[in-house]
């Protein structure tokens, strides 16, 4: 005969059921004791009369409940997230599972699953690493800095507190910017360039470069411009291309700062920057969001180059919006209205200083140049040493600037495409009219210098101090 298990509780109320059953006791005093009304003692004599000890084990004792997760689909999720998904955090997993491959289950019962097979969630494991690192830090600190900066051992000194700020009221009132380098794919490190709005939390731009560049940086803002206008105001960090000189003394196209501020100056949007990470903590957070969830998706893609790679993120830009920005219809923008495509390309263009020189020509990337009149491409010819502004427009069109008059440029080929005397097939170009900016654009020698000048003495006012 099978040995019938019961738990305390099961155990207690046969003990009581049988006594009162064999002695014929008191069923008040045995409902008390149970906490049932007397009229579940009844029913519990007659289940005891009728089935013995078996009637008080429950009847789902060892049944599979209906919605439970089949060994089969557990081996599969266990297998996908070895085999196909490894290194997503499990969150990331939990989602792919349900859209892609159509397996139906909560995050609490994917978790389960998981570390029962044994695999520990790489975000668990990059916080507790984390964790330690900077517990290993701070008694560095606290123990070279003065006493003074924890006050009565309860109060923090404001240089070292970073107390919660809330978020900005509009949709494109303050927009943090920054570049997140990671091993993105394969083994090669490139840099994310990312803005996210600080209103909502939805990402406006992204872009990968080799390193931290200006480009990359234009491209972020050629994106938030064509998609939603112009923004109020940038936070971003002190270093690269808004306020670090890598080199001593730069050349002025090299001097990116210069390059994006002007670009900003010309648009209207301010720009302020902090080295402390946790005043933009936006950014920050959305770094390390893109670095557990954009690698995997990338692998799975198959993408292996910067251009594939800066076409996915599109794509992966309007899902992550979709599922984590805090966009609504009640959420007022500030942005100001998209300007054309052409403006845009004007706007964010690098200036360098030029001379021609004795054959009215510049040199610009190893390269000579001579200025054309727009109407009739006739060469304009200039005195040796005049100065000049070269504008390299983000389409990648070159104008130059001689006072306050803009010219297209056209390169000075090392031999001629044609021979009049020699080649039959030879024909006489056509001087069709090249549009040039009108006079109303900001491409002034005046302007740029005046703003170079001012740029160059606040930051070595800033180095001084």
């Amino acid at each position: 005969m099978k040995a019938i298990r019961l738990n305390m509780k099961e155990q207690n109320t046969y003990k009581i059921i049988k006594k009162l059953v064999e002695t014929n006791g008191n069923k008040n005093r045995a409902a008390i004791n149970i906490g049932c009304t007397v009229r579940n003692i009844n029913l519990l004599i007659k289940k005891y009369n009728e089935y013995g000890k078996s009637a008080f084990s429950h009847g789902n004792k060892k049944r599979k409940p209906a919605n439970s997760i089949s060994k089969g689909t557990r081996r599969k999720i266990v297998f996908l997230y070895r085999n196909e998904y490894y290194g997503f955090n499990w969150k990331h997993f939990c989602e792919k599972l349900v859209e892609v491959e159509h397996i139906s289950i909560t995050y609490n019962t994917l978790h389960n699953i998981l570390s029962t097979a044994g695999f520990i969630s790489p975000l668990a494991f990059k916080r507790t690493k984390r964790k330690k690192a900077l517990e290993l830090e701070e008694k560095k600190k606290l123990s070279n800095i003065d006493k003074t900066v924890i006050l009565d051992n309860l109060i923090l000194d404001k240089s070292s507190a970073h107390p919660r700020k809330p978020r900005a009221k509009y949709f494109g009132e303050l927009v943090q910017m920054d570049a997140s380098s990671f091993y993105w794919w394969d083994d090669v490190r490139y840099m994310l360039h990312l803005a996210v709005d600080d209103c909502t939390g939805e990402v406006l731009g992204a872009y990968f470069d080799k390193e931290e560049t200006l480009n990359g940086y234009y491209n972020v803002l050629f994106q938030i411009l064509n998609n939603y206008g112009i923004p109020n105001e940038f936070l971003t960090d002190n270093r690269t291309v808004f306020i670090y000189r890598q080199k001593k003394n730069p050349t002025v196209d090299q001097d990116t700062s210069t390059q994006f501020g002007y670009a900003c100056k010309q648009l209207g949007i301010s720009i302020s920057t902090s080295s402390i990470p946790q005043k933009k903590g936006r950014i920050e957070r959305l770094n390390g969001t893109f670095q557990r969830r954009l690698p995997q998706e990338l692998r799975r893609e198959s993408i292996h180059n910067v251009d594939d790679a800066n076409s996915f993120l599109l794509k992966f830009v309007k899902d992550y919006n979709r599922r984590f920005s805090l966009r609504n219809n009640n959420t007022k923008s500030v942005f100001e209205s998209k300007p054309k495509i052409s403006k845009i390309n004007q706007t964010l263009a690098i200036i360098s200083n030029r001379i021609f020189d004795n054959g009215s020509s510049i040199k610009y990337k190893n390269e000579y140049y001579q200025a054309v009149s727009s109407f009739d491409t006739n060469i304009m010819t200039f005195k040796k040493g005049i100065k000049a502004l070269v504008i390299s427009t983000f389409d990648g069109h070159l104008y130059v600037s001689v006072e306050d008059k803009i010219y297209p440029l056209i390169k000075v080929l090392k031999h001629k495409e044609k021979s009049k005397d020699f080649d039959s097939d030879y024909q006489p170009k056509k001087s069709n009219p090249i549009w040039t900016p009108p006079m109303s654009h900001p491409w002034k020698a005046k302007s740029f210098n005046n703003y170079l000048a001012k740029v160059r003495y606040k930051n070595n006012s800033r180095a001084n101090v």
